[in-house]
């Protein structure tokens, strides 16, 4: 059928389309019509194909046309600039050979008609913008050597019938959008020798059958979606040289088989799921240059046959659990360019035999436990460039010879216990341009002459011991971009020079010594982006010309004696996104003006003494997530408009002013607000109604204020302390002591309150409170008996409505078996005496009470007054009730309870061994390794059978020592748990007392009060470091004050772990060491500075569980070193990648 061509924009097209599918196609005499369709179809903007004209020239002169005889034989088009689409007339010339249009704009789909061109043998469209599926029909070419369609657009799965296409020497899809799985077909092309089809969106596991391909030299299929394990089969491609299968969900284990490959020179199998150890037959590629394992789950040590690879130049084995030390062999990689082995579990000292490496550019040995001094050997490295060594446990000072590497620009030390000076001559001689040795004990003054060659770009030295000013020849640093010397022990004012440096974004001077006043010519410094000059000596006037500071987006000044008015021109800082001027002198009012700094995410003026009225403009600051203005002389209203800061989420704080009127109901609209501080104010009226759908509070406090009526009743407010409502006399209703029923007398008759008390008890009130009572007597004789027929059995309670509201003069018992009385306890117990005190604590006095059938108890008796159990009335019997139905091998059963008027009892399951605090703290504790190591993991269990078991789930709140306790066995058992909630009863003048014990409560409980299972976590990693340690939670004030900070220091800055680790032990014992090593690191996770940061108790006893049966543990070295600043040591990692 002809093409209809009546209404065609373009007559001559269709006049060429009418005279092509008019003849069969062995009539044409030469192909110039399929050229000059295809010259149609495309735009030529640059004018290449000008010359494309029949009667100009013939075709086979046409530029990019090549002919053998009359019939088109090759057409190269690259890189033209050419754009349009492939018209499907391509598949006329029949003799075409090959076909380059790459490196175009060409669009479309490739037409199907393609595999008309049965003589074809190239086929290159790379690099255009080809869409649609990849032709089927090419799998018949039966003479295509190479197939590249790589870089377009295409999708869809790879096409089967590939492997009909038996000549096919290369196949390049690669970067395409191409799906499905690798075809098995393609491994019956047994002449192909180059296969690349990586940075697709491929899926499925990588076919055995590819192990066919004898001549196969490259196979690069990375940046994909393959699963599955690697096939060992791919060790029976004898020819190959590249194996690239990055960036997979790769799984299993490295097959032992590729180490026969001995042609192979480049392997990339970086970011993957790959688990197990490296294969030591990996050393037998002699021809390796480039072996990128970073990024996977590889365990175990780096096999020493590695040494064998003499040709290795890349060796990237970063970001894996590999432990164990580095091969002294590594010294023979004489032609190494680059190694990385950082983000490991790698210990022992650094080797030597690395300084041979005269070629080497890169050493990144970053986040591992290396301990020991930086080998001098290295300054004989005199290719080096980039050297990291930070995150490890190096001691020692920094070698002088590293100051003679005349290539040496980036050194990266931070986070080590380096002592001693900076070398002298440091940046003297080379072209240094990034020196952080932050967090060290470094000493001394700072180097003249670190910037001598103004290369320097970064210098971060903060925390360490540096004295002395800030030295000339970094005061002139032109090149300087970010300063940080917080933490370190400097002094006299603040250089003039640095606000001449013009690159300067970050300066932070911080927690320093310096004194005098903030330099005037700092608002010169226009790049700059961060200003931290906190905890200092400062004083004067803040200088108003830092409102030229246009791009900064930080500016911290707090804790120093900065006074005066606030500049109104901050308010010209419109970049500024975190502004804190707490804790100094300043006065004047909170300027209105910085209400236009409409990206400020944090403003903290606390602490100062400032008066006047909070501005309502502040409310512009819709973005603001920190508003702290606590700690001033403010008064007037809360402003109402505050409620359109929907962005504030961390906290408002208002505290300790002189704030009056009510409380703005609008508040509640702050849906993300979390903390609530407006105590210590004159606040009157009532908490809003609408409070009550507020679910994001956390602590709301409106202590010491004139509020009355109702604490809302809702789950939010009932959970707050009752520190966040004392101080103001007309507030009722739980979490305070007083009843809104004892107390809904109105507020104008509070006057006569007293008077009325006095008088009120009438003859009938108490006769009704008598019968209330004796009534009450009754029905417990009732529910007793009842009791005392049942058989021992778990815990349970009974309502009893009549005691509710009344004294529990009463005995309230609920005894675990029939005859058991409180005359039982008292009589087992020797009446309470001393001699059958087993425990004393902060809850209660423990006692063993062994009764005449030989059962025998551990009963607690609670510190907790009767008026306190009062109050709490059946929400202690259902308490009790839960933790009484809790059954689990590592948790102390709860028998029964008594409260009587003379005692408030508790009765446990008996632990004959005691405390695990008793046993680790005294001098004759014999527990060993593995008697310590099933104690941390009973422990832990029990724990989590808690916070995750449970219904309801129960936070424990006092994990110690002294808590986790020992049958005949040694088998721990958690005791106490929940206790702490029960007997944390608010007095009705007094704050509670705080949950916890000392050495062991979470840092965020100080800010928060607020308890959680991360508050267990933190306090179950202090009793883990205790059974490592063999010391108490408390330390001395030299030492951190607490164990957690005693290690941590001790990890960073002077000693070895080994120094920590309790010498009563068997510490000979590699595998013990190893062990204890691996708990440690669960230690510090559980006790990281962050709560969300901290594993559940499920993750932390599969951790425990793992290090017994040899798992490597999954933990960076971050989570041990817990260090507070991001590092900047992996930013140009990725440029190291090897092509995938």
């Amino acid at each position: 059928m002809q093409p209809h061509c009546a209404s065609s924009p373009c007559p001559l097209l269709c006049i060429l389309l009418c005279l092509l599918f008019s003849f069969p196609l062995p009539s044409f005499a030469d192909d110039s019509a399929p050229l000059l369709v295809l010259h149609s179809s495309i735009q030529d903007p640059s004018l290449h194909l000008s010359g494309w004209n029949a009667s100009l020239a013939p075709f086979c002169s046409w530029l990019g046309v090549a002919c053998v005889g009359a019939r088109v034989s090759a057409l190269t088009l690259s890189n033209l600039s050419l754009s349009g689409h492939l018209p499907s007339s391509i598949g006329l010339l029949s003799e075409l050979k090959s076909l380059d249009l790459s490196e175009n704009n060409l669009s479309g789909p490739i037409p199907s008609e393609i595999s008309n061109c049965q003589s074809l043998q190239v086929l290159d469209l790379s690099g255009n913008l080809f869409s649609g599926a990849v032709p089927a029909g090419i799998g018949t070419l039966a003479l295509l050597t190479t197939l590249d369609l790589s870089d377009n657009l295409l999708s869809g799965s790879i096409p089967f019938q590939l492997g009909g296409a038996k000549s096919l020497r290369t196949i390049n899809l690669n970067s395409n959008l191409l799906n499905g799985s690798i075809p098995d077909e393609l491994g019956s092309l047994s002449g192909l020798s180059s296969l690349f089809i990586f940075s697709n969106n491929l899926t499925g596991s990588i076919p055995r059958s590819l192990g066919n391909l004898q001549n196969l030299t490259i196979f690069r299929a990375g940046a994909n979606a393959l699963s599955g394990t690697i096939p060992r089969e791919l060790a029976l491609c004898s020819s190959l040289q590249i194996l690239g299968l990055a960036q997979n969900k790769l799984q299993g284990e490295i097959p032992k088989e590729l180490g026969k490959l001995q042609t192979l020179t480049s392997l990339a199998l970086w970011s993957n799921r790959l688990k197990g150890k490296i294969p030591p037959d990996l050393g037998n590629c002699s021809l390796l240059k480039v072996l990128a394992l970073y990024k996977n789950e590889l365990t175990g040590p780096i096999p020493t046959e590695l040494g064998n690879l003499i040709s290795i130049e890349k060796l990237y084995l970063y970001k894996n659990y590999l432990n164990g030390s580095i091969p002294r062999g590594f010294g023979n990689f004489t032609s190494a360019l680059e190694i990385d082995l950082s983000e490991n579990n790698l210990i022992g000292s650094i080797p030597a035999e690395l300084s041979h490496l005269q070629q080497l550019e890169l050493l990144h040995l970053f986040e591992n436990f290396f301990t020991g001094s930086i080998p001098p050997e290295l300054g004989n490295m005199s290719s080096l460039q980039q050297l990291d060594l930070s995150i490890n446990k190096l001691i020692g000072d920094i070698p002088h010879s590293l100051q003679y590497l005349l290539d040496l620009k980036h050194i990266r030390l931070f986070d080590n216990n380096l002592g001693g000076n900076i070398p002298p001559l440091l940046g003297e001689y080379s072209n240094l341009t990034v020196l952080d040795a932050s967090v060290n004990s470094l000493k001394g003054s700072i180097p003249q002459n670190i910037c001598k060659n103004q290369q320097v770009t970064l210098l971060n030295l903060w925390s360490n011991n540096f004295t002395g000013r800030i030295p000339e020849g970094i005061r002139n640093c032109f090149s300087l971009t970010q300063l940080s010397l917080e933490q370190n022990k400097l002094e006299g004012t603040i250089p003039v020079e640095l606000s001449a440096l013009p690159s300067l974004s970050y300066l932070d001077l911080s927690q320093n010594l310096f004194t005098g006043t903030i330099p005037e010519e700092m608002g010169n410094c226009t790049k700059l982006q961060g200003l931290l000059l906190s905890d200092n000596q400062l004083s004067g006037p803040l200088p108003d010309v830092l409102g030229r500071l246009s791009l900064l987006a930080v500016l911290r000044l707090s804790g120093n004696s900065i006074e005066g008015d606030i500049p109104l021109q901050l308010a010209n800082c419109s970049n500024l996104l975190r502004l804190d001027l707490s804790r100094n002198l300043f006065t004047g009012f909170i300027p209105s003006h910085l209400g236009r700094l409409v990206r400020l995410m944090e403003l903290s003026l606390g602490d100062n003494r400032l008066s006047g009225t909070i501005p309502p403009v502040l409310a512009n600051l819709t973005r603001i997530t920190e508003l702290q203005l606590g700690g001033n002389t403010l008064f007037g209203q809360i402003p109402p408009e505050l409620s359109a800061m929907t962005s504030l989420q961390i906290a408002l704080n208002l505290s300790s002013n002189n704030l009056s009127g009510l409380i703005p109901p609008d508040l509640q609209k702050l849906s993300l607000l979390e903390y609530v501080y407006l105590q210590n104010n004159k606040l009157s009226g009532t908490i809003p109604a609408l409070f009550t759908s507020w679910t994001s509070l956390v602590v709301f406090n409106v202590s010491y204020n004139n509020i009355v009526g109702d604490i809302p009743s809702t789950p939010t407010f009932q959970k707050m302390d009752v520190s966040n409502f004392i101080g103001n006399e007309g507030l009722c209703g739980s979490p305070l002591p007083v009843s809104c029923a004892q107390n809904n007398t109105s507020t104008d008759q509070l006057d006569g309150l007293s008077e009325q008390r006095t008088s009120s008890l009438s003859a009938g009130t108490i006769v009704s409170v008598i019968a209330a009572v004796a009534g009450g007597a009754v029905i417990v004789v009732i529910i007793a008996s009842w009791w005392f027929a049942r058989p021992l059995k778990e815990v349970s309670v009974v309502q009893e409505d009549h005691l509710k509201e009344v004294s529990i003069d009463p005995d309230h018992l609920f005894f675990p078996k029939p005859g058991f009385t409180f005359q039982s306890i008292m009589d087992a117990t020797g009446n309470f005496a001393d001699y059958s005190v087993i425990g004393r604590g902060g809850s209660g006095t423990v006692y063993k009470a062994k009764i005449p059938d030989g059962k025998t108890f551990a009963v607690k008796q609670l510190k907790t007054d009767k008026e306190s159990i009062a109050e709490l009335g059946n929400s202690f019997d259902a308490e009790l009730s839960t933790l009484g139905k809790i059954s689990h091998g590592n948790i102390v059963k709860l028998y029964g309870y008594c409260y009587h008027q003379r005692a408030n009892l508790l009765l446990y399951e008996y632990m004959p061994r005691g405390s695990l605090g008793e046993h680790l703290h005294s001098e004759s504790c014999n527990l060993e390794w593995d008697v310590r190591y099933e104690i941390a993991v009973g422990a832990a269990q029990g724990l989590a059978y808690l916070h995750h078991d449970c219904k309801p789930h129960i936070v424990h709140r006092d994990i110690k020592s002294n808590n986790i306790l020992l049958d005949d066995n040694f088998k721990a058992h958690v005791g106490d748990f929940g206790l702490a909630k029960l007997i944390d009863v608010p007095h009705s003048k007094s704050m509670s007392a705080i949950v916890g014990s000392y050495g062991y409560i979470a840092p965020e409980y100080a800010y928060t009060m607020k308890i959680t299972e991360k508050c267990d976590i933190y306090s179950f990693g202090v009793v883990l470091l205790e059974l490592l340690t063999g010391r108490m939670a408390v330390q001395p004030i030299e030492q951190g004050g607490d164990l957690v900070t005693c290690v941590r220091q001790t990890i960073r800055l002077e000693r070895s772990v080994m120094q920590m680790l309790d010498t009563r032990l068997n510490l000979g014992s590699n595998s013990t060491v190893a062990e204890m090593i691996s708990v440690m690191q669960i230690a510090l996770l559980c006790t990281k500075q962050s709560a969300s940061q901290r594993p559940s108790m499920r993750d932390v006893v599969v951790m425990l569980l793992g290090v017994r049966v040899k798992r490597q543990m999954e933990i960076p070295i971050e989570h041990m070193l817990d260090t507070s600043s991001e590092s900047d040591a992996s930013e140009d990692l990725e440029t190291l990648s090897p092509n995938p």
